[in-house]
């Protein structure tokens, strides 16, 4: 690329990234400050610089570890599934969506509810008192299982994420199947590849890049689930389904140990990054030469 192309590029995104840096720079830098110090609600204008001290708190304590693993767990479970579910519904009802694509649109209804709306909603069916699902099980079976308990609630959790979150990878992965050429799918064809051939030596490779995209968007967003959680079941009992992002919450304005609660927000981002860093791994592809 000529140099003088490469400099009217850098001026052209210059005031993007000067806003960009304005906007995120000092949030980032004032999180950075609080959790090296000894900060409350008391002294947030004045922190006390304490060094890594919060860091090795949240590293040192069990529920710290807990919730990484609760927020882990889920993550990997709801993307799985999503992944697999969405990938058959965009191969199964391709045909339909070629005859009729407005129903797309009715198939991405459940992403446009708030999060937060979908867990109070869930909250009132399967409340063990006034649900209308533990009611009807009940007089229909003469029993029920405790949806919010300790026991359930982790599977009701990953049920109502995937029943949200489900379309959108539909949605994406129904788009790298459309994409593909029908001419690739003609010249398999003619050398005898068929039905699960086509699809497991064809199609499936050719939507690999948009699949490990599906997965790692879903699983970062599931890891860092706060809202229809918080209003479904909150921490749950003994702090079952505590998350990161609600153990940040406890510890920011429950605790009020504002600095724990950032430097558990940084080695979040950094795990943010580490995942980002894998997704460019797999994804990326080589310059042409």
């Amino acid at each position: 690329m000529p140099r003088t192309s490469r400099f009217e590029g850098r001026l052209l995104i210059a005031p993007l990234t000067a806003f960009l840096i304005a906007l995120l720079g000092f949030p980032l830098v004032l999180d950075l400050i609080y959790s090296i110090s000894r900060v409350g609600f008391e002294n947030i204008r004045t922190p006390e610089l304490v060094g890594f001290s919060n860091y090795a708190k949240a590293m040192a304590d069990p529920e710290f570890w807990a919730a990484a693993w609760f927020s882990l767990r889920f993550g990997l479970i709801v993307a799985v599934i999503q992944v697999v579910a969405g990938l058959g519904l965009a191969v199964f009802l391709a045909p339909l969506f070629a005859r009729r694509p407005w129903l797309i649109a009715l198939l991405m209804l459940p992403m446009m509810v708030a999060p937060a709306l979908v867990g109070l909603m869930y909250r009132l069916i399967l409340h063990e008192f006034v649900g209308a699902v533990p009611y009807y099980l009940l007089e229909w079976y003469g029993d029920f299982p405790a949806f919010l308990g300790r026991d359930w609630a982790f599977t009701t959790l990953v049920t109502v994420e995937t029943l949200q979150w489900t379309p959108f990878a539909l949605l994406i992965l129904h788009s790298s199947y459309a994409a593909i050429s029908p001419d690739v799918r003609e010249a398999a064809a003619l050398d005898g590849a068929r039905g699960r051939r086509l699809f497991l030596n064809i199609d499936l490779p050719l939507m690999l890049p948009a699949i490990g995209i599906t997965f790692f968007i879903r699983f970062i967003d599931s890891f860092r689930v706060f809202d229809n959680l918080y209003t479904l079941v909150g921490p749950g009992a003994g702090g079952s389904t505590t998350s990161m992002s609600i153990y940040i919450y406890q510890a920011f304005f429950k605790v009020g140990d504002i600095g724990l609660a950032v430097a558990a927000s940084m080695l979040l981002l950094a795990a943010s990054f580490v995942v980002l860093w894998v997704i460019n791994g797999l994804t990326a592809r080589k310059a042409p030469l």
